[in-house]
């Protein structure tokens, strides 16, 4: 899961970087692994600072100042099935054709074959394993093959179209292309979250894109609408250009944005997540008076498990007449748990992350509402720091059903080994977990409780929950490699090998170099394209006759 930006201020003079940095620490929940920002600057130079960390250790007064232009791309990034390589931070960067800078959230599923293109047929290098990068060299190509020294946005749409027949899986995509505009795209099912959002100045329109509707808002954007799925849309100085680039297909957003993923002051595909986490903790909230009624057990006092589940922990107490209390104090500089590599690193963190309140346990029989339960390490640890300050029993209210199915569009759910809940029945899932009661929401009850905010949404991607992948091309061989990447042994050597190509790199022609100055690991590169391709749109046509690096 990633979090991704594009900013076009209308005034070339103003440099974007700052705000596309206040945006990403928006984005900051989406991933902290890595982030990075290019930024579009006079005769079409890039601009780049990208490296490990978080946002606010990665960008400084002093690099920041370095990111000149008034357009730009950000991402933050965590990673799936790729390793922990700084050069796989993002936003990536090809020369040619026309210089185009590319950041992606979400998962391929064809890899295979799309790496076997790029080397027989594309003959283009890709020198990392993270298929985002493969993503742009796939819409590179496309473009390169119009041959045209000037391209036009049909041209950019045609690419974009071919593009789309040929991956399979989940992306939203913002692109920059080099003194012509920034471009957005997303997935023909819409599993992952993209809008766009305009603001109006003395001398024009600025715009924004992103993952998120958040970071619009706290900008002073406005008229915040979602990228539909197979859409894609360019921006330049001229205005905003909409077009179907791809026949529509099942609208699947993944329904894990809503439980887990999205601030809950972001509204995704027309629904406020704020509005759909009430809606789950009164659907909760009718499955445990149920359950709790049929093992005759009660309960004292609802505590939330901060701070995703502190919306639904709320309105169940209330449609209980329980009393609500916040049992666990969070350290709020400590990372999410759900999203850091290792499972030894989750577990230690947990504890961190989170003080218990013996006053609010002792002698208590309490019931604890999490968002949702995947490896249960987060869930273990927190049940077994409640019970040692005094809790008599821990029943756990889940606000997702079982997840048993890993993800394979963009989500950490990586080996179904890993999954606590893969081959277990509740009560099994209680005992591995530590508490006396797990109590899940039903899969029809959480559906309801996001689509009632938007009737038009049909079907949610609910693959973690039942296996079922909506976009087809996944079986048990797929799933065995993908497992076998992503599997936190595996991962943990990969992060292990700086410098070195993990098992899906080296293949191909010749690649571009990167610069990096040694501190921190991060990037702080001037970079620049080939010839010109730009159909004279704005002020910055006059591109690509510069190659040089610097730092």
């Amino acid at each position: 899961m990633c979090g991704i930006l594009g900013l076009l201020l209308n005034d070339p003079n103003i440099d974007c970087a700052p705000e596309i940095c206040e945006g990403l620490s928006l984005l900051q929940h989406r991933g902290q692994d890595a982030c990075g920002i290019v930024t579009c600057g006079p005769k079409g130079r890039f601009f780049q600072c990208k490296a490990n960390g978080m946002v606010r250790d990665i960008f400084d007064e002093k690099s920041v100042q370095k990111l000149i232009g008034g357009m730009g791309v950000g991402h933050v990034r965590y990673p799936t099935a790729g390793s922990f390589n700084n050069a796989e931070a993002q936003p990536f960067y090809v020369n040619s054709p026309y210089g185009i800078v590319f950041a992606h959230n979400g998962n391929l599923i064809n890899t295979t074959s799309l790496l076997h293109f790029m080397d027989a047929t594309a003959h283009r290098h890709i020198n990392t394993s993270s298929d985002s990068e493969l993503l742009l060299n796939i819409f590179a190509n496309n473009l390169q093959q119009t041959g045209k020294f000037r391209i036009n946005e049909d041209d950019i749409f045609t690419a974009i179209g071919g593009m789309m027949k040929q991956v399979k899986g989940a992306y939203a995509c913002v692109a920059m292309l080099a003194g012509f505009g920034i471009i957005a795209f997303r997935d023909p099912n819409g599993i992952r979250p993209v809008g766009m959002a305009s603001r109006k100045t003395a001398t024009g329109n600025d715009y924004i894109i992103a993952s998120e509707s958040v970071v619009a808002d706290a900008s002073g954007f406005s008229e915040w609408s979602d990228v539909n799925p197979g859409e894609a849309i360019i921006i330049t100085r001229a205005g905003v250009t909409r077009r179907q680039v791809h026949e529509p297909e099942i609208f699947a957003p993944d329904i894990f944005e809503y439980v887990y993923f999205a601030r809950p002051d972001s509204v995704l595909d027309g629904v406020s997540v704020y509005r759909s986490r009430m809606a789950m903790g009164d659907a909760l909230a009718v499955e445990v008076r149920r359950v709790l009624a049929q093992r005759r057990i009660s309960v004292d006092v609802v505590i939330p498990v901060p701070d995703t589940s502190r919306v639904a922990a709320l309105n169940l107490a209330q449609k209980l007449n329980l009393p609500y209390r916040e049992g666990f104090i969070k350290n709020r500089y400590i990372g999410r748990t759900f999203i850091m590599p290792g499972q030894q690193m989750r577990k230690k963190n947990v504890r961190r992350k989170l003080n218990a309140m013996a006053l609010e346990f002792a002698d208590k029989n309490v019931l604890l509402v999490d968002d949702s339960i995947v490896r249960g390490t987060t869930s273990k640890e927190i049940i077994q720091m409640a019970k040692d300050v005094g809790a008599k029993k821990v029943i756990v209210a889940s606000c997702a059903p079982p997840i048993r199915y890993p993800n394979v569009y963009g989500i950490d759910m990586p080996s179904r080994n890993e999954l606590v809940a893969y081959g277990r029945h509740e009560d099994s899932i209680a005992g591995a977990i530590g508490a006396d009661l797990v109590i899940f929401q039903t899969l029809p009850d959480l559906i309801e409780s996001v689509r009632q905010f938007n009737t038009s949404i049909n079907v949610f991607d609910c693959s973690v929950f039942t296996g079922e992948y909506v976009t087809g091309g996944v079986d048990e061989s797929y799933l065995s490699h993908i497992e076998s990447l992503r599997a936190d042994n595996v991962r943990s050597k990969v992060a292990a090998m700086t410098g070195e190509l993990s098992a899906q790199e080296g293949k191909g022609g010749g690649g571009a170099g990167v610069a990096v100055n040694g501190v921190n690991g991060r990037q702080t590169v001037l970079t620049s394209n080939g010839p010109s391709g730009q159909n004279g749109n704005g002020p910055d046509d006059t591109v690509g006759l510069h190659n040089s690096w610097y730092s």
